[in-house]
């Protein structure tokens, strides 16, 4: 009987260096694996390399030692001048940035959920139809003739993602996926994070919001402020690691008083008291 062939991870990067100038490395060695329909929080404090993390799984910006490879592909500069790997790699991976008015550049929202589907040349009836999908599924209906300007920052945060989930990429890049969303709002966020996994497809998000990441993810993977990875594994796994979680700046020692006791508790940026 032969054996199953292995499936390529949808990321691999080794050794991974990056730099916007000398002597101040943004990623420090970072080696990882990320497979296909798993869904991985790059967790870290501001500073650490994580948006620079997700912008290289992008092709954004290109590692200055090391290597990274996307389906099985080098993802360099220069395989993606390549018109053919260029098209197939946009057309799989999609990417939310933190700030949503990088994103938008549309005259009005429907305009924005179609650019992605447009640019695949899609039959206008199948374009229409994602953007109905899509548009219902993050309460957008009221909003499509709506300029993005006119929008406040949590509509503009769902534009965003719903201009990349109408392309329906194989795989989501998103950064800081919960600032500017109202608790209802982050709520769906997690919903659609969930149809995303059933679906089997990749998720990476960038985030120092440990309650989203443990809540959305199978996975994390800590970043110091050194830039390097100092942890890896599932969230109860990293979230034991309170000695790492307080090096990194993750959670932090606060106090309270209690008649003419102190006592000294772990507290971290959006997750419930460890000890809860």
């Amino acid at each position: 009987m032969s054996e199953p062939l292995a499936v390529a991870p949808a990321f691999s990067l080794s050794g991974v260096r990056q730099s916007y100038r000398p002597g101040a490395e943004s990623l420090c060695g970072v080696t990882l694996d990320i497979s296909a329909g798993e869904h991985v929080a790059i967790v870290g404090a501001n500073g650490s390399g994580k948006s620079t993390l997700l912008k290289a799984l992008d092709g954004l910006v290109f590692c200055s030692a090391g290597s990274i490879q996307a389906f099985g592909k080098p993802l360099t500069e220069d395989s993606l001048e390549e018109s053919e790997f260029r098209r197939e790699f946009r057309s799989r991976v999609g990417f939310v940035f933190q700030d949503a008015d990088v994103q938008l550049f549309c005259s009005n929202v429907a305009d924005e959920l179609a650019f992605g589907p447009l640019q695949l040349d899609l039959p206008e009836v199948e374009v229409r139809e994602r953007i109905d999908e899509v548009s219902r599924g993050l309460r957008l209906e009221k909003l499509l003739d709506r300029a993005p300007y006119t929008l406040s920052g949590g509509e503009k945060k769902r534009v965003a993602i719903g201009a990349v989930l109408t392309m329906r990429p194989d795989v989501l890049l998103m950064d800081e996926p919960t600032n500017a969303l109202d608790p209802r709002s982050q709520v769906w966020l997690l919903d659609v994070l969930a149809e995303i996994k059933r679906e089997g497809r990749t998720v990476v998000i960038a985030t120092h919001d440990l309650s989203a990441a443990e809540e959305s993810c199978d996975r994390m993977v800590v970043l110091s402020e050194d830039h390097e990875v100092v942890a890896d594994g599932t969230p109860a796994e990293v979230l034991a690691q309170r000695d790492v979680l307080l090096r990194v700046n993750l959670i932090h020692e606060h106090s309270h008083r209690h008649d003419s006791t102190t006592h000294r508790h772990p507290h971290a940026h959006g997750h419930v008291h460890p000890d809860e």
